[in-house]
């Protein structure tokens, strides 16, 4: 069966249910969040969003003011401290200058708010359209190792990294935000589940299906 983007995620919302991502009760949480899943796992990452929780409750003045050396403290679990302090220290200062107004900053920036969010440290490819779908509810793809793994068993070629994907996959104007927002969490939780190694569910899942970009 050929599969487009909006079939694919009609069908793992089917099969799955609603992913419910991203867990956070905050944008501030997402973007601490995000930036801490760099390189490592959930549970690292989690750890030192915890820390973050318990400092300052996720309040956005409270993070512009915390020292270095409080802030890799914070970080220390995630790994890459130093480098991801400076992260938090850069996407922090930048959306102040806005008061964290985020429809402000995104109607400033329009079109050009990706290469914005990508000249700040620490922000990738992968971190800027994560803020770009739950940040700023612009409805991007992301095209997460996850979605590589899911697309090219899916019969996609020639996957290798982020952009040979992300350059593929246009979400079209039936994906609203929530629709974006809930289509990475289910590859994630996807691949999370069934990735490691191959279940049954996966390849039962997957068999007979052809994406079609």
């Amino acid at each position: 069966m050929e599969l487009t983007l909006l079939s694919l995620y009609q069908k793992m919302q089917r099969e799955m249910g609603p992913s419910g991502w991203w867990p956070a009760d905050s944008k501030e949480e997402i973007i601490i969040g995000a930036l801490m899943i760099q390189n490592t796992n959930w549970q690292n990452a989690d750890k030192a969003v915890a820390n973050f929780r318990q400092r300052t409750g996720f309040n956005p003045e409270q993070i512009t003011k915390l020292s270095v050396d409080e802030i890799q403290s914070l970080v220390r679990p995630a790994g890459f401290y130093k480098n991801k302090s400076k992260a938090v220290t850069a996407v922090f200062s930048w959306l102040a200058r806005f008061n964290f107004d985020y429809p402000q900053i995104r109607q400033t920036y329009g079109t050009n708010l990706r290469a914005a969010l990508l000249k700040l440290h620490g922000v990738g490819d992968e971190t800027a359209d994560v803020f770009r779908t739950y940040i700023f509810d612009d409805p991007v793809f992301i095209a997460d190792k996850y979605a590589r793994t899911l697309f090219t068993k899916l019969g996609v070629p020639n996957l290798s990294n982020y952009q040979s994907l992300a350059k593929r996959c246009v979400l079209g104007p039936s994906f609203t935000v929530a629709m974006a927002q809930d289509f990475h969490g289910l590859i994630d939780e996807f691949g999370k589940q069934y990735f490691h190694p191959v279940t049954k569910f996966a390849q039962s899942f997957l068999s007979g299906d052809r994406l079609i970009l």
